[in-house]
């Protein structure tokens, strides 16, 4: 025979009260669950009306999310009894040797973060950095693809970027164009400088304001070196540089100037013995 006393002692004193606190555990989990995908979706609705970039919207919903779920988690071990105190400090105690030991990661986490809010590029900027340089296209949390004028993909960490210099090309609307010409001693320096500034002037791509500029820069070894500089928008930087190299050589040679390049005279002496 079953002792009846020793059963509903039993219940009252283990069952009932392991059966309260699993139901109260699971609540907490599963309201905690719903809180948070509230709490997660306002906190993306906040970020979505600035300017951050989407994937720092994104990365920044996962963490809070992890965050947040970790704490419901405790809050329902702790209803269980579990002994909570002793659990944070092996989760810190592990989170410490994890970032020990992926303290590179880290860093390019930490760069590709500051990258994401900073944005001192974004995809489709050319750019160069990290001892590379390309069109940037794609700014992910822990590195930067860029795609090289012959078309290769280059995965730069954003560790490497961050840490050195960046220069973009295209974060403003124009930009000059730098050249140098050459001419002969014997030609007309006046004359040149008008060809120059006629050749630019021609080409509707040259700004008129900020004005192209041309002016002697250099009284060379073997010539007279001009400094040419227009100011064109950023996407007519290449094209107007390759076209102005090709035309003002042309003029110049259709006004009888010359660009001379060095040239060294040899004296060969034949002594007789």
């Amino acid at each position: 025979m079953f002792d009846t006393e020793k059963i509903n002692e039993l219940i009252s004193l283990y069952v009932i009260p392991w059966s309260i606190n699993i139901v109260t555990a699971l609540l907490i989990f599963i309201i905690g669950r719903i809180v948070i995908s509230i709490l997660i979706g306002i906190l993306g609705k906040v970020m979505g009306r600035t300017k951050l970039d989407s994937i720092l919207i994104e990365f920044t919903q996962t963490i809070a999310k992890v965050l947040l779920l970790i704490f419901v988690i405790v809050a329902a071990l702790d209803q269980l009894g579990v002994n909570t105190t002793s659990l944070i400090a092996v989760l810190g105690a592990a989170g410490l040797a994890i970032g020990l030991a992926l303290q590179g990661s880290l860093q390019n986490f930490a760069a590709g973060f500051l990258l994401l809010v900073l944005r001192p590029f974004k995809a489709g900027d050319y750019v160069e950095a990290a001892g590379t340089a390309g069109m940037v296209e794609k700014i992910s949390i822990f590195s930067t693809i860029l795609r090289t004028p012959d078309n290769k993909e280059v995965t730069v960490p954003n560790g490497s970027i961050y840490s050195d210099n960046i220069v973009n090309y295209s974060a403003r609307d124009t930009r000059r164009v730098d050249m140098v010409f050459g001419i002969s001693y014997g030609d007309d320096l006046k004359k040149a400088k008008e060809v120059m500034m006629a050749a630019l002037t021609s080409d509707e791509r040259v700004l008129e304001d900020p004005a192209p500029n041309v002016a002697v820069s250099a009284l060379a070894d073997s010539s007279v070196n001009f400094i040419v500089r227009p100011w064109v928008k950023t996407e007519d930087y290449w094209p107007v540089y390759w076209d102005m190299t090709e035309k003002i050589k042309v003029e110049l040679e259709a006004n009888g100037m010359s660009i001379p390049f060095p040239q060294r005279d040899l004296h060969i002496f034949n002594e007789k013995a």
